[in-house]
C-alpha cells in the first residue's frame, strides 16, 4: 500500500512540474504579447492585462483543484476495488485453512464490514432452503444471541419485500427507522432488530448471496449513521457479494473433497487413510494404557444375500452409530472398509469389555435384523503393525469359535432329530 501511494504521489508530481507550469506561463506570455501588440499608443494602463491573468490563474487553479479531487476520489475508488480483490482472493485461496463454515463466513464478514466505508457493524443470515426459515451466523459488533431468538423468514425481510421476492439484487436503506413497519414482525422483534448493537442502526445495506443460482443467504452491513451508504457502496458490494459465493462456494466444494478423502462416506467415520495419519497426534496416557480395537460384523453378507446391499448399507451404519455412541469422544475411529471397524482408545480394558457388551445388546434392541460383531482387542504402544496383527489375530479366533459353536449346535439338532 505504501509503495503503491507513494508511486501516485510522485507520478501526479511529474505531470505537474512539466504540465502546469506550461499551462500557466503560455497563455498569460500570450496575453501580454496580444496586449503590448494591441494597446493603444498613448494612456494605456496595465490593469485590465492584470485583472485577466488572475482571472485566469484563479480559473486554472479552481479547475486544477477540482481535478486532483477527482483524482484522490478515482485512487480511493480503486483502493477500495483492489482491497476487495486482495480480501476475496485471500479467502478463497485460504479456505482450507478454516476449521469450519463458521470460521469462513466470520472473516468473510471481517472484510466486508473493513473494506466498505460507512461500515461500522454487520451480519451473515444463512436461508434455509427447505422452510425459508432465517440463522444469523455471523456478526460484527452486533449481540449474536439476542438475534438468534428471533423466528421469522425470508418474507418478512426488507430484501424479499423490496425486490418483490425476487432477492436478486442490493438495497440500500439510509433510514431504517420505519422500514419493518410494513412487515408482520411483532414490535418486539422489530425493536430487538434495530436495537442489537450498541448504537441504533439507522443504515443498512443488504446483499443476496447467491451459490448455484440458490440463495444461500444475505450479507447486512449496518451503520449508525443516516445515509451512509452511497450507490458506489452499492456497486461495491454487489461484486464482494458476488466473488464472496464464488469463495464459499470454492470454500464448499474443498470441504467436500477434503471430507472424501478424509472419510467414510457411508458412515462419516474415519477412513484408513485418516486413522493412520492420526496415530502420528495420539496422545498415550500411561495410567488408563491404550488399546487398538478392531471389530468385524458376524452376518454382513447373509444379510446382503437376503434383503440386498441397501439393508446391508442399514446395518453398517447401525453399527457404527453403536460404537460411536460409547467411543465417541473417546479415541479414533475407522471404517477400514466392508464390514471391519478400527477404534483406538484409552483403557482400562475392563471398561472397553463393558462398552463392546452393551454394543451388542444395542444392536439387538427394536430391529428384525440380527446384528452382531466379532473382535479383537491389543495394546498399543508405538508399534501399530504389531498391534494391528494381534488385534486381528484375536478377532479371527473369535469368529471361528462362534462358527465352531454354531456347526457344534447344528450337528446336536441334527442328532436330536
Amino acid at each position: 500500500m505504501k509503495l503503491r501511494d507513494n508511486f501516485k504521489r510522485k507520478t501526479i508530481d511529474r505531470l505537474d512540474y512539466r504540465y502546469h507550469l506550461l499551462l500557466l506561463i503560455v497563455p498569460i506570455c500570450l496575453f501580454v504579447l496580444l496586449f503590448i501588440f494591441n494597446a493603444p499608443t498613448e494612456g494605456w494602463t496595465i490593469l485590465p492585462l492584470l485583472f485577466v491573468c488572475i482571472i485566469y490563474i484563479f480559473a486554472y487553479s479552481l479547475i486544477y483543484y477540482l481535478h486532483q479531487g477527482r483524482l484522490t476520489r478515482l485512487w480511493e475508488h480503486l483502493e477500495q476495488v483492489v482491497t476487495i480483490n486482495d480480501a476475496i482472493y485471500e479467502l478463497a485461496h485460504l479456505s482450507s485453512h478454516y476449521k469450519n463454515e463458521h470460521a469462513f463466513l466470520d472473516a468473510l464478514l471481517n472484510k466486508a464490514v473493513y473494506v466498505i466505508n460507512g461500515a461500522e457493524m454487520g451480519s451473515i443470515i444463512k436461508v434455509n432452503e427447505a422452510n425459508n426459515k432465517l440463522h444469523f451466523e455471523s456478526v460484527v459488533g452486533l449481540d449474536l444471541a439476542k438475534l438468534r431468538q428471533l423466528d421469522f423468514t425470508l418474507e418478512q425481510t426488507f430484501e424479499y419485500r423490496l425486490t418483490k421476492g425476487r432477492c436478486d439484487q442490493v438495497v440500500v436503506i439510509n433510514d431504517m427507522k420505519n422500514i419493518n413497519a410494513a412487515s408482520t414482525l411483532t414490535e418486539d422483534d422489530q425493536r430487538v432488530l434495530l436495537t442489537v448493537s450498541k448504537q441504533p442502526i439507522r443504515s443498512t445495506l443488504s446483499s443476496p448471496i447467491r451459490i448455484d443460482g440458490k440463495l444461500y443467504g444475505m450479507l447486512n452491513l449496518d451503520s449508525s449513521s443516516l445515509g451512509a451508504f452511497s450507490d458506489y457502496d452499492r456497486n461495491l458490494v454487489s461484486i464482494l457479494t458476488h466473488e464472496a459465493s464464488n469463495a464459499i462456494a470454492l470454500y464448499q466444494k474443498s470441504q467436500q473433497i477434503t471430507k472424501l478423502a478424509n472419510f467414510d462416506p457411508l458412515t462419516g467415520l474415519y477412513n484408513r487413510k485418516n486413522f493412520e495419519d492420526e496415530l502420528h497426534h495420539w496422545q498415550h496416557k500411561p495410567h488408563l494404557g491404550s488399546f487398538l480395537i478392531i471389530i468385524d460384523m458376524d452376518n454382513l453378507k447373509a444379510i446382503n444375500d437376503a434383503y440386498g446391499h441397501q439393508t446391508g448399507d442399514i446395518a453398517i451404519k447401525r453399527t457404527a452409530t453403536a460404537i460411536l455412541t460409547y467411543w465417541q469422544n473417546k479415541g479414533i475411529i475407522s471404517r477400514f472398509g466392508g464390514d471391519e471397524f478400527v477404534a483406538l482408545c484409552h483403557g482400562p480394558l475392563t471398561q472397553i469389555e463393558q462398552d463392546l457388551d452393551k454394543m451388542r445388546q444395542t444392536l439387538n434392541q427394536g430391529s428384525e435384523l440380527s446384528l452382531g460383531f466379532s473382535f479383537g482387542i491389543a495394546p498399543f504402544e508405538t508399534d501399530w503393525y504389531q498391534s494391528f496383527k494381534t488385534a486381528d489375530h484375536a478377532m479371527y479366533e473369535q469368529k471361528r469359535a462362534k462358527k465352531k459353536a454354531i456347526k457344534a449346535l447344528e450337528t446336536f439338532a441334527v442328532k436330536a432329530q
